[in-house]
C-alpha cells in the first residue's frame, strides 16, 4: 500500500489532547497551546483534554499516563519544555513513555527550523512517537515554532500516524 492509499484509509479526524508544560504560563497566557487547539479545529479535529503542568517528569508522566488510558483520545500533543535549559525535561518524560520513538519528527522539525532561525535550531529537542497506540507529540514551547511544526508536519500526518499507530 503506499503513502497516498494509507492516507487515504487514515481517519480525517484525529481526538487530541493537549499539553502545556511550563513553569511561568498560564492557559491564559499560553500562546502556543492555542495555536495548536486552533490549527487543529480548524483542520476538523477535536481537542478533548487541555492541561498545563510545570515542567517536573513526574507531573508531565502523569498526566500523559492519564490521557493515553482514555479510549477518546487518539494523540497527545505538548507544548513546553524542550529546550536545553536546567528545567527543561519534557524530552526525558516523553521519551521514558515511547514503545515506539519516531526519529524523523525532530529531525524534519530541526531542519524546518534551521532554515528560518540557522543554527539555534539545534537547540530543540522536539520528539514524537508511540505509546500504548497513542501518537504522542512534544513542541517547543514557542508559538512561532508550534506553527511550524503543525503547519509542516503535524497536520499534514496525524491522521496517518494515528492510522499507524493503532493497527
Amino acid at each position: 500500500m503506499s503513502h497516498i492509499e494509507h492516507r487515504a484509509a487514515s481517519p480525517t479526524s484525529v481526538r487530541c489532547a493537549i499539553l502545556t508544560i511550563s513553569d511561568s504560563r498560564t492557559l491564559e497566557t499560553d500562546t502556543g497551546g492555542a495555536a495548536i487547539v486552533s490549527l487543529l479545529e480548524a483542520h476538523g479535529h477535536t481537542v478533548v483534554a487541555r492541561g498545563l503542568v510545570k515542567d517536573d517528569p513526574s507531573a508531565v508522566q502523569d498526566w500523559i499516563q492519564h490521557q493515553r488510558s482514555r479510549d477518546e483520545v487518539d494523540a497527545i500533543l505538548t507544548t513546553g519544555g524542550t529546550g536545553v535549559a536546567q528545567r527543561d525535561n519534557t524530552h526525558e518524560a516523553i521519551m521514558a513513555m515511547l514503545d515506539k520513538p519516531i526519529p524523523g519528527f525532530g529531525e524534519l522539525f530541526r531542519m524546518l527550523s534551521f532554515q528560518e532561525i540557522g543554527a539555534a535550531a539545534m537547540l530543540s529537542r522536539a520528539c514524537a512517537g508511540v505509546s500504548q497506540c497513542r501518537v504522542v507529540i512534544a513542541l517547543p514551547g514557542s508559538e512561532h515554532a508550534v506553527r511550524l511544526a503543525m503547519d509542516k508536519l503535524v497536520l499534514p500526518e496525524i491522521g496517518h500516524l494515528v492510522r499507524e499507530a493503532r493497527r
